[in-house]
């Protein structure tokens, strides 16, 4: 059974930074699409941040820059590094997994940034 398990979402002034992970298990995540989605209340959710095989990423506008998705397939695990943060950054935030069998999501972790 797949599962994601995301941490290390919390509240944080503008301007500064956090690190979310996100681990897996029941699969071996090398050679999948790994990303992190977003959900602001009342809003779709979004891709903030990709890592596609063969080590590309891709990145929604809003966050280039500032954000950088990074993966270690030893440890099964994705990370976001957010930095300069704004409030307008304030969602949920979710970890996926594509695979040709289908999506798979996390619980999510909240991100808050507020002072």
């Amino acid at each position: 059974q797949v599962q994601l398990v995301e941490s290390g979402g919390g509240l944080v002034q503008p301007g500064g930074s956090l690190r979310l992970s996100c681990v897996a298990s029941g699969i071996i995540v090398s050679g999948y699409t790994m990303g992190w989605y977003r959900q602001a209340p009342g809003e779709q959710r979004e891709m903030a941040a990709r890592s596609i095989s063969g080590g590309y990423t891709n990145y929604a506008d809003s966050v280039k820059g500032r954000f950088t998705i990074s993966r270690d397939n030893a440890k099964n695990t994705v990370y976001l590094q957010m930095n300069s943060l704004k409030p307008e950054d304030t969602a949920v935030y979710y970890c996926n997994l594509r695979t040709a069998a289908g999506d798979y999501w996390g619980q999510g972790t909240q991100v808050t940034v507020s002072s």
